[in-house]
C-alpha cells in the first residue's frame, strides 16, 4: 500500500488492528454458537467478550517463532482471556478464520467503493445536463465525424458507471461468503450451525462446500469487476486527456492558483490528475491475472493463492477507492470551453454535414455511387483547406440540378443533429442500465 493513493476509511479496512479485530470477532461468535449449543462451557464467549484482546507486537514475535500466523493471534488472545480461551477456534481451522475475514474486509470495501461510484454518477449526471445542447464535433478513429454534445459523450460515461455499480453490487454478492466447516470442509469437528450464526451476524451467507476454503472462483470474478470498472475510468480518462491537448483544448483539468505544471516550462497546464488515473487503472488490471490464477488450487487446500491475496485485495481496492475520488473530482472540476468545441467543428468548413447531403441527394433521385462521389469531391477541396463546403456544394452543377442552394443551407442546421438529445436523456437517466 503506497499512502499517497490511500483514503483512510479503505486504509483502516486493511490495517493489522482491523484484520485480527475480525479475527477475534469470528472467534468469538462461534464460541457464542457452540454456548448456546452446549458444545461449550455457559459463559466462555462472555469472558472472550470483556478480556479478549491482543497485541500486535506480541504477535508478530510469537510468529517468528511458530512460523503460523493464526495460532500466533490465538496464543496473544489467550494471554488476555485466559483458561476460557481454550475453547476458541474449537473444530476450525486456520482458513475458517482468514477466509471469513477476507469475506468481511472485501464486503466493507465494496460498500466504500460503492460510495465512490454514487460521487462518479454525480457529477457525471449534473455535468451532462449542464452540457446537454453544448455542440461539439463527434470524432472516429481521432478524425472528425458528425456533431454530439458534450452532454451526451458525458451521459454516454454516466451509463457506463451506472453498469459498474451493478456489477459491483453483484460482485459483492458473489464475495460475501462465510466457510466454518473445519479441516477440509466435512463439518467433521464443527457443528454447521455455528457457521450458519457466524454468517448471519457477519452479515455474509453460509458457502455451501467450502472444501477448506472458499473456493476462488469467487474472488477470481470479484477481482474481474474492479478490473472492468478501472478501464471505464481509464476510458473517461483519456478523453479527458485528448480534449485537453493543445490543439483541441476543448476541456481540461481544473488548473488550481499556485499550481504548477512543469519543472522547467512555466506554461505548462498538464493533464496529470488523469494521467495519474490511467497509471492506477493499469494497477488495479494487474489483479485480475493473479486472481484468475488462484482459482486453480490443489485438491482441498494450498496456500498459493495467500500471498497474492495478502497484496492485491488491499492494494486493488485501495487503488480503485482513490481513483474513483479523483475520477469524480476531476467531472465536478472540469473546466469546460463551448467556443473552442464550436471553432473546431468550423475549422474543417462545415464537412460535418457530409452525410445529410449525401442523403439529401439519394433522396431526390441520384444512386448512392453517384451521390457520394458528388459529396466526397467537393469534400475534399474543404479538407485541403481551399475553401467552405457548402459554397463548393452550391457551385456544383450537378448538384444545383437536385438541390437548390435554399435547400443545401437547410442541410448544414445544428439542431438537426441535437434533435434526440431528449431521447436519448430519457434512456440514459431514466434505465441507465
Amino acid at each position: 500500500m503506497i499512502e499517497r493513493y490511500a483514503r483512510p476509511d479503505m486504509a483502516a479496512i486493511w490495517s493489522m488492528e482491523s484484520k485480527y479485530s475480525i479475527w477475534l470477532e469470528i472467534e468469538t461468535l462461534a464460541a457464542e454458537a457452540m454456548e448456546e449449543m452446549g458444545q461449550i462451557p455457559s459463559g466462555t464467549s462472555a469472558a472472550v467478550r470483556e478480556k479478549g484482546g491482543f497485541d500486535i507486537a506480541r504477535i508478530d514475535e510469537i510468529e517468528r517463532e511458530v512460523k503460523h500466523d493464526v495460532i500466533a493471534f490465538l496464543t496473544s488472545v489467550a494471554e488476555h482471556v485466559g483458561p476460557p480461551a481454550r475453547f476458541l477456534h474449537k473444530g476450525l481451522t486456520s482458513s475458517d478464520v482468514l477466509d471469513t475475514c477476507l469475506a468481511v474486509q472485501l464486503t466493507r470495501a465494496t460498500d466504500l467503493l460503492e460510495t465512490g461510484l454514487d460521487r462518479v454518477l454525480e457529477a457525471l449526471k449534473a455535468r451532462a445536463h449542464e452540457h446537454k445542447f453544448t455542440p461539439m464535433i463527434g470524432r472516429s478513429h481521432g478524425i472528425h465525424a458528425e456533431p454530439v454534445s458534450f452532454g451526451l459523450k458525458l451521459a454516454g460515461f454516466y451509463a457506463e458507471f451506472s453498469r459498474a455499480k451493478m456489477r459491483l453490487a453483484q460482485a459483492r454478492a458473489e464475495i460475501a461468503t462465510c466457510a466454518l466447516s473445519g479441516a477440509v470442509g466435512t463439518f467433521a469437528n464443527i457443528d454447521p450451525r455455528v457457521e450458519a450464526h457466524v454468517a448471519e451476524k457477519l452479515g455474509l451467507i453460509p458457502e455451501p462446500v467450502s472444501t477448506q476454503i472458499i473456493p476462488r472462483d469467487r474472488h477470481a470474478m470479484y477481482f474481474a469487476v474492479l478490473g472492468v470498472i478501472a478501464s471505464s475510468i481509464e476510458r473517461l480518462a483519456t478523453e479527458v486527456r485528448h480534449l485537453q491537448r493543445t490543439e483541441v483544448l476543448e476541456a481540461e483539468e481544473y488548473f488550481s492558483s499556485g499550481q504548477k505544471g512543469s519543472s522547467a516550462m512555466p506554461h505548462k497546464r498538464n493533464p496529470v490528475l488523469t494521467e495519474n488515473l490511467t497509471g492506477l487503472a493499469r494497477l488495479i488490471r494487474g489483479a485480475v491475472t493473479p486472481a484468475m490464477e488462484n482459482v486453480a488450487l490443489w485438491h482441498e487446500r494450498d496456500i498459493s493463492h495467500s500471498s497474492v491475496e495478502r497484496a492485491i485485495a488491499p492494494d486493488t481496492t485501495i487503488h480503485l477507492d482513490f481513483a474513483l475520488h479523483r475520477l469524480a473530482g476531476v467531472i465536478e472540476n472540469l473546466l469546460v470551453y463551448p467556443e473552442n468545441m464550436q471553432k473546431n467543428m468550423d475549422r474543417l468548413g462545415g464537412l460535418h454535414n457530409s452525410q445529410r447531403v449525401l442523403l439529401a441527394l439519394i433522396e431526390a433521385g441520384i444512386s448512392r455511387e453517384d451521390a457520394y462521389r458528388l459529396v466526397q469531391k467537393n469534400a475534399m477541396r474543404s479538407w485541403r483547406g481551399e475553401g467552405l463546403f457548402l459554397d463548393f456544394l452550391k457551385a456544383d452543377t450537378e448538384i444545383s440540378q437536385h438541390l437548390t442552394a435554399d435547400a443545401l443551407e437547410g442541410l448544414f442546421d445544428m439542431a438537426y443533429h441535437m434533435a434526440e438529445m431528449d431521447t436519448l436523456f430519457e434512456r440514459v437517466f431514466s434505465n441507465p442500465a
